[in-house]
């Protein structure tokens, strides 16, 4: 079974290159972020001409994620459970569902903008409400596995150089002991292999010429529980779908299961 997750920074944009990727891949469950579309703009139709079923939770701005699957699609629910709100509402930033003989959570952590910024606490507050949403299934005999764009690079060798970073959001000790706390629940850090270079990087901004220059960070994650991670049997940045015009400034985490 093939499982990833990817930033795709609108799927509108990126519909073309999404269907060819699923095509090419053989991906059989997709954990998406950053839609960028209404529930009713999503491209179900497409999706399910391709052989997938879709669950998205969206309301049209930059967030947004969403669950396809071609090994079913079940017990689904929408947001986080008892999260947090951003300006008196709640975000489009979570989906789970059960897809054949896994559970999965699709996830889009805030970003948190400055440290200083409401919307970093509010950051901090999401985070424990995911560990708090997902304990029960981490802890759980059914392979489960939370994936998503994190916002949060877990330690300093997964920033291309941790200097230039530091004082900013993604790297500061509160957000890492945030994603310590959710790991405790009984989930590990599912580490894919980079197809070039010598770290896994999943995000390169398009500015200065990153991607080429190869200085990215790694905020995209599957964190899984032990019935997950032990049917691991390999994970990968696929690097090349960030390559060429019209790519989303992440690359897709795959993960391959012998379920």
């Amino acid at each position: 079974m093939r499982i990833a997750t990817w930033n795709v920074n609108s799927i509108t944009a990126r519909l073309p290159r999404l269907l060819a990727w699923l095509e090419s891949s053989g991906t059989d469950v997709l954990c998406l972020q950053e839609t960028k579309c209404t529930a009713e703009q999503f491209p179900a139709d497409a999706l399910r001409e391709a052989g997938y079923e879709s669950a998205v939770n969206a309301n049209g701005r930059w967030n947004g994620v969403a669950l396809i699957s071609r090994a079913g699609l079940s017990d689904i629910v929408l947001g986080l459970p008892e999260g947090p709100a951003y300006e008196d509402a709640q975000e489009p930033r979570a989906i789970s569902a059960t897809c054949g003989p896994v559970r999965l959570w699709s996830v889009y952590v805030p970003n948190g903008r400055e440290v200083a910024h409401e919307h970093y606490a509010y950051k901090l507050r999401w985070l424990e409400a995911l560990r708090k949403a997902v304990a029960a299934d981490a802890a759980g005999a059914v392979p489960f596995a939370v994936l998503g764009d994190f916002n949060v690079a877990p330690t300093d060798e997964d920033v291309w150089d941790p200097a230039l970073f530091e004082g900013a959001t993604h790297v500061t000790p509160a957000e890492r002991e945030a994603l310590a706390a959710l790991r405790a629940e009984g989930l590990s850090d599912v580490m894919p292999r980079p197809l070039k270079y010598d770290r896994p990087y999943t995000f390169w901004d398009y500015r200065e010429l990153r991607f080429p220059k190869n200085k990215g960070m790694r905020i995209d994650l599957a964190y899984g529980n032990a019935p997950f991670t032990a049917a691991v049997k390999d994970s990968y940045v696929d690097r090349e779908e960030r390559k060429g015009k019209g790519a989303s400034d992440h690359a897709p985490v795959v993960v391959d299961l012998d379920l």
